[in-house]
């Protein structure tokens, strides 16, 4: 598979990868390895980052969307995240407060009977 997919299935930054993950290709079993016994970068990645917008979306408890009417578009390092968490700016509860109601009608949808 093509590295940002990769990249994408293992939740890290692919601009942040060494060059050799980059410029290859990752077999299905080279994932599974990565996955089940991660190498060094791979750790230091998922712990400090730079993550993708995925990720810092989950960890602020906001939707991708969320972050970007906020204007965070690239990717945010873990200290960068818990900056934000600790300052607690208005659009972030703005933005908590969006996706559980979002999710509220998506749970309410899924218990209504399909005619």
């Amino acid at each position: 598979m093509k590295p940002a997919t990769a990249a994408k299935k293992l939740e890290v930054y692919l601009q942040a990868t060494p060059a050799e993950f980059q410029d290859g290709v990752v077999s299905r079993e080279e994932l599974d390895a990565l996955q089940a016994d991660p190498p060094e970068w791979l750790r230091e990645l998922r712990r400090n980052g730079p993550h993708p917008r995925s990720v810092v979306a989950a960890r602020l408890g906001v939707s991708i969307s969320g972050l970007a009417r906020a204007g965070i578009t690239e990717a945010l390092t873990t200290e960068d995240i818990e900056a934000i968490r600790d300052e607690n700016p208005d659009w972030l509860e703005h933005e908590r407060a969006t996706l559980a109601e979002v999710r509220r009608q998506e749970a309410e949808q899924k218990k209504k009977p399909r005619r």
